[in-house]
């Protein structure tokens, strides 16, 4: 294999990665609110006491609560689905940057993750900290928070 085919290779893993997360991540809030929407929901007997109607309407708030999550991660999946992830030079949207010796992926923000032994974690084109770096190559130096960082590396 290449370099450039080690690259991509280890790009693909690190994006097929985090895919599957935010893929985790959907069904789980899915299945919370599908859970709390069916409990909220009365059977079909006509006398129903003041608990059960509670008990229906408290579910149906955290249904409401769960419905937010829900989306946020379809809007998350629609966006990782819709980057270009193909190797680069530059950071942009897509790109897999290393700098202060930590691992990011310039497309949605998420909790870290591990890919061949490595930590990485997603951060979102609208964070100060890509906003700063936006448009560097490896070796380029900027400053977040009155720090100076080094981009590392970029793929």
């Amino acid at each position: 294999m290449t370099t450039e085919q080690d690259r991509a290779a280890r790009k693909k893993a690190i994006i097929d990665r985090l895919m599957s997360l935010e893929a985790q991540e959907l069904a789980t809030a899915q299945a919370h609110y599908d859970a709390f929407l069916k409990d909220a929901q009365l059977d079909d007997r006509e006398g129903h006491d003041k608990d059960d109607i509670a008990a229906s309407r408290e579910n149906a708030d955290l249904a409401a609560a769960f419905d937010a999550p829900v989306h946020a991660h379809h809007a998350k999946i629609d966006v990782i689905e819709n980057t270009d992830f193909s190797l680069t030079d530059t950071v942009k949207p897509g790109a897999v940057i290393k700098f202060n010796n930590r691992r990011f992926v310039v497309c949605v923000s998420t909790p870290r993750f591990e890919v061949d032994g490595k930590t990485y974690m997603g951060i979102s084109t609208q964070s100060p900290i890509y906003l700063a770096m936006a448009g560097l190559q490896k070796g380029d130096v900027f400053t977040h928070n009155g720090t100076e960082f080094e981009v590392q590396e970029v793929l």
